[in-house]
Formats: C-alpha cells, structure tokens, sequence
C-alpha cells in the first residue's frame, strides 16, 4: 500500500514519523511533525503563563517584538511555495523529488523552521509570555537532532554532490 509520492508509511513499530521511498527504500524518520514540536512547548508554555505569570517586557515594547517577529515568520510561505513550483512536498517525511535552492533557500537551507521559529517568538513577546521562552531551547534542540540532522543525511543520500554544493554554498539558519 502506497501514499502519493512513491512512499509507503513507516513508523508503525519505532513511533517515528516517515515516508519510505518505494523505489530506494530511504526515508526520513522524524520524532514528530515539525509543527508539532513547535506547537506543543508554545502551547504548553501558555498554559503555564495563566497559571504563573511572568513578563518578559513591559507591554507596549512586548507587543512590538511580537508583531516585528511575527511578522518576519511568514518568512517560510515563500518557501512552501518553491517546493510547491518544484514539484515536491514540503512535508519532511514524504520523500523529495528536487532539490529546492531558490526563493528563500538561496539565503538558508531552512526557511521554514525559521519562520516556525520566528513566529514561536512572536507569539511569545506578543502575549508577553516567559515560559515560551524558556522551553524554546528545547524546541530547537529537537528540530536540529530530531529533525535538520537527519533531512540533512537524506538530502545527502539522495541529491548527493547536488546537495553537498548547496550545502557549502547556503547556511544551514542565516
């Protein structure tokens, strides 16, 4: 049984998230969607903001802050749309079929996870929230071992010398 895209599901036993190529048999088995690691501490962080307060700025400025990074976190929907005009998903774990460096990723191989993260801080300033803040360490220690590291070992199988150009030439954040 296949999904669209050449892949079948795996994941079923080790709780990861992936898409098998059918064609190779490599994936890219992610701890959970990258949205997910995202959402989860900020929501989480929230909730404990209600429950025990604590300002990061005062509120005029806090706001400010948020606004500017939330706003600089929409940074990753031209980047969904390369891969879309590439013909290949941005969803991590469905196996890619171009290697997209256009658009944003002639500035970073991850335009994306940027924009999460921008947007993760603009959230937090915005509702002038510190436990977002505290557990953001966290989020970005997944998406760089649970998450880059390991696309970065399937970029590199799969586009080979392609990718190890790209990779020389584009920083891996800014």
């Amino acid at each position: 049984m296949s999904r669209g895209g050449g892949c079948v599901p795996v994941g079923a036993i080790d709780h990861t998230i992936g898409c098998k190529n059918a064609i190779t048999g490599d994936s890219v088995r992610l701890p959970a969607p990258p949205p997910l690691v995202y959402a989860v501490p900020l929501a989480v962080g929230l909730l404990l903001q209600r429950w025990h307060p604590g300002l990061i700025l005062t509120p005029s400025i806090a706001t400010i802050v948020g606004i500017v990074c939330g706003g600089l976190g929409f940074v990753g929907l031209p980047a969904v749309l390369a891969f879309r005009r590439a013909n290949t998903s941005p969803k991590p774990w469905v196996p890619n079929t171009a290697l997209v460096t256009n658009g944003p990723y002639r500035f970073t191989r991850n335009p994306m996870y940027l924009g999460f993260t921008l947007l993760y801080l603009g959230v937090a300033f915005w509702t002038n929230a510190v436990w977002p803040l505290l557990f953001l360490p966290i989020v970005l220690a997944v998406m760089h071992y649970g998450v880059i590291m390991r696309e970065e070992a399937y970029m590199a199988r799969t586009f080979g010398e392609d990718y190890q150009r790209y990779r020389q030439q584009v920083r891996r954040w800014l």
